[in-house]
């Protein structure tokens, strides 16, 4: 029996609860964070990718699937395929007017996203967080976060594992009287700061409240503003960063800043 993914399960909680939005942005934040593989026509050349399409209903589909053993249950045969970032295909697909059939036939999760899916999505993932200047003058304990939102910044900060030594969450008071939460990063590696914003930005998105609902900001570990933090946040638990591996040449569609070409 094929193991269930973590695509699988996200599908199942959105089709078991189709009036939860939340359910239903959590699969498509899942869809965006997973290596997808994609069947070819033919082998890639270059920078350059032919894939597969289908016809379904006066509409064109590329042929996805979130394991390597589904795309090879699927062909039945040897078949060129290439490995692309969730991310980058959703990007590629909403411009070049494809939808994404995904893991048809072969798992629990098996359904075709139209091209309308596609520019949806691909305007959430290109969403940047704005950038304000508020002086924070008090910080206290977070309170009222829902559990939702909690979780999803838990899921979504393992990409800040090596990239912020500290990340904490605190209600906060600004110079003026506005009052909020934000999410601190401490000790962070200069250049990090727009990722980092832009994953925590995610993760409020897809939770399904509004991304203005928390700040975000950075700190030196021993700035007075990070030792207050400190004494009342609620800090969340980073994954030790891993090992990298020797050098591999990056297979097609697995930079963002270098997205393949469809023929």
């Amino acid at each position: 029996m094929t193991q269930t993914t973590l695509l699988d399960q996200a599908y199942a909680e959105m089709e078991n609860s189709a009036e939860n939005d939340a359910h239903r942005l959590r699969f498509y934040e899942r869809l965006s964070d997973v290596e997808l593989f994609m069947v070819l026509d033919n082998e890639p050349d270059g920078d350059h990718i032919d894939p597969q399409v289908i016809e379904y209903e006066g509409q064109s589909f590329v042929l996805v699937f979130d394991t390597e053993d589904r795309l090879a249950d699927f062909t039945g045969q040897i078949t060129p395929y290439v490995g692309i970032s969730g991310r980058v295909l959703v990007s590629m697909l909403a411009q070049a007017g494809l939808g994404l059939g995904l893991n048809l036939d072969v798992a629990p999760s098996s359904t075709l996203l139209p091209n309308d899916v596609m520019i949806w999505l691909d305007d959430v993932l290109s969403q940047t967080p704005d950038e304000v200047e508020a002086r924070p003058i008090e910080f206290s304990p977070p309170h009222n976060i829902p559990q939702i939102v909690l979780d999803a910044l838990d899921k979504k900060l393992v990409s800040a594992s090596g990239l912020a030594q500290e990340v904490w969450l605190t209600a906060v008071t600004y110079e003026g009287g506005a009052k909020g939460h934000l999410l601190a990063f401490i000790d962070t590696p200069e250049g990090a700061e727009h990722a980092l914003a832009k994953a925590a930005h995610e993760a409020l998105n897809f939770s399904g409240i509004e991304a203005g609902s928390i700040d975000v900001a950075f700190f030196d570990p021993t700035e007075g503003a990070a030792i207050a933090i400190r004494r009342c946040g609620l800090r969340f638990a980073l994954p030790e960063p891993t090992q990298p591996d020797d050098y591999k040449p990056a297979a097609p569609g697995m930079d963002p800043d270098k997205p393949p070409r469809l023929k």
